[in-house]
């Protein structure tokens, strides 16, 4: 279903990359990184977790200026290259080619990890194994053999950042729920998560817990209870969550 008009809320302003609004219910991860986007306020430092946070810096919203920050020591990164544009010299932290916007800067990784401790990042983009409802993020290791062997620059982002931003699934493939009361595997940061962007709703934590601020229209708000693995609160304030088709 199509939508030929603006819609209030998130959807009411398409932005950069966008077309028409649809109502779904589920989105793709590019449109879940558009409706991440337009929550990043006007000069804000944003450092991009490796994996699906990346693609928020290709939905900024037009005339806005938000200054991308990279481990690696890297301010000023553009939207990702076209395919002529791809310059391996130019890479993130996830070893992914970058664009670099005018007045951008390079600089050491120890420079970088002081920005990140010091509390220079206003918005710090994760993904997630799980959230606890008490804002427990655990992103690092599910505990198995094959895991990782240590949680690396996660850790000083989690704590270090004014305000972490989780972008995932809102289930695991095999149906799981990643939004629980507590965190199964090893914690990458404790009570540090502010919001929640799924391919079903947003969901900012509260002290009280996981409250739904949006949720995609094709589902009621007792199906996306059903997929959480904690209590919701929002049944009678959360808005629809309409977003444009991206490409």
């Amino acid at each position: 279903m199509t939508l030929a008009g603006p819609t209030t809320g998130a959807g009411a302003t398409a932005g950069a990359g966008a077309g028409a609004t649809v109502v779904t219910d589920r989105l793709s991860r590019r449109q879940v990184a558009w409706r991440l986007a337009q929550d990043i306020a006007e000069g804000n430092y944003v450092n991009l977790g490796i994996g699906m946070p990346e693609l928020v810096a290709n939905f900024i919203p037009d005339g806005r200026e938000i200054i991308f920050h990279s481990e690696n020591g890297i301010l000023g990164m553009g939207p990702e290259p076209s395919a002529n544009e791809v310059d391996y010299d130019l890479i993130n932290a996830g070893k992914k080619p970058i664009t670099m916007l005018p007045g951008g800067a390079f600089f050491h990784h120890a420079d970088s990890f002081a920005m990140i401790r010091g509390g220079h990042i206003d918005i710090c983009v994760l993904g997630a194994f799980q959230i606890s409802a008490k804002g427990d993020l655990a992103n690092w290791s599910t505990g198995g053999p094959d895991s990782v062997p240590a949680v690396g620059g996660a850790m000083d982002l989690a704590v270090g950042a004014r305000k972490v931003f989780v972008m995932t699934d809102h289930n695991t493939k095999k149906g799981d729920a990643k939004l629980v009361d507590e965190c199964a595997f090893p914690l990458t940061g404790p009570g540090v998560v502010d919001t929640i962007y799924t391919d079903i709703a947003v969901v900012d934590v509260t002290e009280n817990g996981f409250v739904v601020r949006e949720k995609v229209p094709g589902l009621s708000f007792d199906e996306v209870q059903e997929r959480t693995g904690a209590a919701l609160g929002g049944a009678d304030t959360c808005g629809d969550l309409v977003v444009p088709e991206v490409g």
